[in-house]
């Protein structure tokens, strides 16, 4: 059985670390170099750094800075925003990016996935969802940082996105991002059940327990947080040997 990867998520926004509840009332969190340090030294297992505005924006992902991040680090580092192209990709790895995290541009083309799992890999390209639930349309998939409702059942896209090549689900539930009331078990357990590649589980993180839930019971392969990182609510390794105790599986 593979180890639970426990991942800090940096949302980065005019070069600034950020974060919100449910993706609005953004508030900022800190320096994304200082951070990132901290998330290696404190041996967390992968960094995220989703820079929130570039699609939105219409402008490329910062490169310098995650080429800054990149030299402070030595775990794995996964690395969206505004990516729409093989280029784009080519500049975030030659940057210190270990993989590429890309959602709006995916939807719009879903044949981008195979595009960038066929030139650099599966094992390179997460596909990020964010999706919302509303009792008039289940679970639904939401493109341009959660602003725009697509057409897209969500398990139907995880089926969808992993059969073109994506390696990795960042599985965001916009209802509970931000509310530390616990992760969305439905839809993260539904989606697992679904694919055959790791889902990493993302929007609700408020305590240990809910980090145990999530991978017992939704059967995550990985959870990412922020916030009860960033301010500190929660150290990583006081995490992972609450979770070893629990009996699960993690890189101490």
């Amino acid at each position: 059985m593979l180890t639970k990867r426990i991942i800090p998520c940096l949302d980065i926004k005019n070069g600034r670390t950020v974060k919100g509840v449910r993706f609005e009332n953004i508030r900022d969190a800190g320096d994304p170099v200082e951070l990132a340090s901290w998330y290696a030294e404190q041996g967390a297992d992968e960094l995220v750094f989703l820079d929130i505005t570039a699609t939105n924006e219409e402008r490329k992902t910062f490169a310098e800075l995650v080429k800054d991040i990149a030299r402070h680090i030595d775990i794995p580092f996964t690395v969206g925003g505004g990516i729409g192209a093989v280029a784009d990709v080519e500049v975030l790895l030659q940057n210190g990016a270990d993989k590429v995290s890309v959602n709006s541009a995916a939807i719009r083309n879903p044949k981008l996935v195979e595009e960038l799992a066929k030139h650099f890999g599966s094992q390179c390209v997460t596909v990020a969802v964010d999706t919302k639930y509303t009792n008039d349309t289940g679970w639904k998939v939401y493109a341009r940082a959660g602003t725009v409702e697509t057409e897209h059942a969500t398990v139907d896209w995880a089926r969808q996105i992993t059969d073109l090549g994506a390696g990795e689900i960042l599985l965001t539930s916009m209802n509970n991002d931000g509310t530390k009331a616990g992760f969305a078990l439905d839809i993260t357990g539904d989606v697992a059940k679904a694919v055959s590649v790791p889902v990493v589980a993302s929007g609700g993180a408020g305590s240990m327990q809910h980090f145990a839930d999530v991978f017992e019971q939704a059967h995550a392969d990985a959870a990412l947080a922020a916030s009860l990182f960033h301010f500190r609510e929660l150290e990583v390794p006081v995490l992972k040997h609450f979770l070893k105790e629990q009996g699960i599986d993690v890189r101490i």
